[in-house]
Formats: structure tokens, sequence, C-alpha cells
């Protein structure tokens, strides 16, 4: 008989939120996904990062005002 309990996370992790589905994720060596909870968590932010769908917003630049700098023209 094992005495090892599954539901009692190992000494010295940490549960944290994870970050795709807001869910208790266990932070340590023994979480293969972590920081995510599940390999479904870890695949759906991976997917969301190889189709852009995580792009930082930038300002565009006017259509007039001229590239470069304005020194060379």
């Amino acid at each position: 008989m094992s005495t090892d309990n599954s539901d009692t996370p190992p000494q010295g992790a940490r549960v944290v939120r994870c970050p795709a589905c807001g869910g208790p994720s266990l932070y340590h060596p023994n979480n293969a996904y972590r920081p995510f909870c599940s390999e479904r968590c870890k695949n759906l932010d991976f997917g969301a990062w190889a189709s852009e769908t995580f792009r930082m917003p930038t300002e565009a630049p006017p259509d007039d005002a001229p590239y470069g700098d304005p020194r060379l023209q």
C-alpha cells in the first residue's frame, strides 16, 4: 500500500494561477506543463503564439509622414 497522496503537492511546490484557464497549477519540476495546469492549456497558449494572436499593438505612422531619418532626405 502506497502512502503517496496525489492530492498533496510536493514539499516546496507552489500553486499558481494557470495563465491559460486561470485554474490552479502546480509550479514544481514534477509538473511537465508548468506554469500551465495541463497539456491542453500549454498547447492552446502555443497555438495562440504561433498564429500571432499575442501581438503588441503599435502605432502606425501616418501615410503622409516621411520614413527614415529626415536628415538623409
